[in-house]
């Protein structure tokens, strides 16, 4: 199973819209069951001061993680740039999640990263930071990190791609990701 996820919590966020067009691609590019989480989906109280008993995990978290992240194999994780980095809420998922099936839930699993932003560097800095966690978890990255940059410049408001170049590197990413 590969699973897609939208990192970050904001509401009718560009990173949801790039994450379902990827969803929408790599699903149609394989017969292997594809599945999509948004963060924005979360319980908003998943997040208190005994989050990190395994007894005390919030059972939207639980649920998500059974359903979309311990089964896969394969992740793909968009997430914006935030601050110079990546979001928060994307690190406190992690973090919620590894107090139950932490080896199941990382170890070996392989991960494609793409990052998105308004500025023209495409999240590449949160992408390192994330790969820092990502590689202490023993997950596997794939090499290929597709960087968005200028996203209001190269999708309308719709969520569509207007531009012909960033389809066809969503398309190669995938291709290369699915061979990954």
């Amino acid at each position: 199973m590969i699973t897609v996820i939208a990192g970050t919590n904001r509401q009718g966020s560009r990173t949801k819209q790039v994450a379902e067009r990827y969803f929408e691609l790599i699903s149609s590019m394989t017969d292997e069951e594809c599945k999509f989480l948004a963060l924005e989906d979360l319980s908003e109280n998943f997040i208190h001061s005994m989050m990190y008993e395994e007894d005390n995990q919030n059972k939207d978290i639980a649920e998500k993680q059974d359903e979309y992240f311990t089964p896969a194999h394969k992740l793909v994780f968009v997430v914006p740039e935030y601050n110079g980095s990546f979001p928060g809420i994307f690190k406190m998922f992690i973090d919620a999640i590894s107090i139950r099936n932490y080896k199941e839930n990382f170890q070996g699993k392989k991960v494609a990263l793409i990052g998105v932003a308004s500025g023209r560097g495409g999240n590449l800095r949160g992408m390192d930071h994330l790969t820092t966690s990502l590689n202490y978890l023993k997950m596997n990255i794939y090499p290929n990190r597709l960087p968005i940059a200028l996203i209001e410049k190269v999708m309308d408001k719709k969520g569509q791609f207007t531009n012909e170049l960033i389809k066809l590197e969503l398309q190669k990413h995938a291709e290369g990701f699915l061979l990954f």
